[in-house]
């Protein structure tokens, strides 16, 4: 999805949707302050008119999923979305950092493409020759690119272990299809990586915000830490978003104290996350690029706005919006884009992005390959990026 910020509720509340079989006792139920008779007098119409008229026999299960998914469909938000029980047990099981799939991780691109924006090592995808920025176009011979639901294709792609998929893919730097066979297997996706560069700066790359980064974070940097680091390069480049109570807890770990982020939903009541008094006390470069989104939003303009780091690279992608995963009885869930957020300073950037203190642009030659595979020193951005931490070490001393 852009993969989207993800806050998790169980559903404490419901709205009973009975089917009209013209009989009382299995009528839709409605609070008549809230909703039109005649609407649900229309829609129990057209329930019978398909039922009871369409040439094949209808699965009434499939006829109430496809009416909640119109539903989301109908408020024209790509974000908001009816996820079905499988969808909804894949939805869950990826964000705990383990599945059964083929490796890799993927968005959604401005022009509504499943994208690849990472390839994880020792993995199928890997294996085969799936590369970073791969538009993936077919999957098992269905074109998925009239699929702007990123839940739904990525449920095509995953499946049981020893399985096969067949994938189509656009290669944008040799323009041309390509198509893989892959065998799938279970994933385990390792969301962040970490090192210690020349002249005592540390590095860590968050790769997406699942549900236990936060820990692992702490753990990288205690470790970087005490390797006796002077300075800090957090790279969120190609980074999609992922969990919004794991990057409050990883910007809570690096900010002095103040507001991380605001949260405003459509009646105005507007939530403040804030960080404690405790801060990471050392130079600070954040190097980001038109895919980093979401939550890698969220840590880059507070840590811009505290004025506690400088931003290198490009323009983020923009994806200034909040959604809510409710799970409903059955199994299945309703993820909601149920507010905006708002940097520290007050901006919504959605649609807009973050603009970078220091903008350095990829060689062309580098901006269609991943950029752990650009060769070493030719990464002009993590070039500047170790420039101005030296530089702002040599201040300090």
């Amino acid at each position: 999805m852009v993969v989207t910020s993800v806050v998790t509720f169980a559903a404490t509340t419901s709205v009973i949707f009975g089917w009209d079989f013209l009989r009382p006792q299995t009528a839709i139920y409605f609070n008549p302050k809230e909703i039109n008779p005649e609407n649900i007098a229309k829609f129990n119409r057209v329930r019978s008119i398909l039922k009871n008229s369409f040439y094949e026999s209808v699965d009434e299960d499939v006829l109430l999923e496809g009416a909640i998914s119109g539903m989301a469909d109908s408020l024209k938000d790509p974000y908001t979305v009816y996820l079905t029980r499988e969808q909804m047990s894949d939805f869950m099981e990826k964000s705990k950092g383990s599945f059964y799939g083929i490796g890799v991780l993927v968005t959604m691109d401005k022009d509504g493409l499943l994208t690849v924006v990472e390839t994880y090592e020792d993995t199928p995808a890997k294996k085969a020759g799936i590369m970073h920025g791969d538009k993936i176009t077919k999957v098992d011979g269905e074109d998925v690119t009239v699929i702007k639901d990123i839940n739904v294709i990525v449920s095509k792609i995953k499946g049981e272990k020893g399985t096969k998929v067949k994938l189509t893919v656009y290669r944008s730097s040799e323009n041309r299809f390509i198509d893989f066979e892959i065998i799938r297997d279970k994933i385990k996706s390792t969301n962040i990586e970490s090192k210690v560069l020349e002249n005592d700066i540390g590095y860590i790359r968050l790769i997406e915000f699942d549900s236990e980064i936060a820990a692992y974070f702490n753990e990288h940097l205690d470790k970087l830490l005490g390797n006796g680091i002077k300075g800090l390069i957090i790279d969120v480049r190609n980074n999609p978003g992922g969990s919004y109570d794991q990057v409050i807890k990883v910007a809570d770990r690096l900010l002095p104290e103040g507001v991380i982020v605001s949260v405003k939903d459509r009646y105005g009541e507007e939530v403040f996350e804030k960080s404690d008094a405790r801060e990471l006390d050392m130079p600070i470069v954040v190097l980001v690029n038109g895919n980093s989104a979401s939550a890698s939003e969220i840590l880059a303009g507070s840590i811009k706005d505290h004025n506690k780091g400088i931003l290198v690279g490009t323009r983020t992608f923009g994806k200034g919006l909040v959604q809510s995963l409710i799970e409903l009885e059955d199994g299945s869930g309703i993820k909601v884009t149920i507010a905006r957020y708002y940097t520290p300073s007050g901006v919504c950037i959605h649609g807009l992005g973050i603009d970078p203190d220091v903008e350095v642009e990829l060689p062309e030659e580098y901006r269609n390959i991943h950029i752990t595979q650009i060769p070493e020193g030719q990464d002009v951005q993590m070039e500047k990026a170790i420039s101005i931490v030296r530089e702002e070490i040599e201040k300090r001393q």
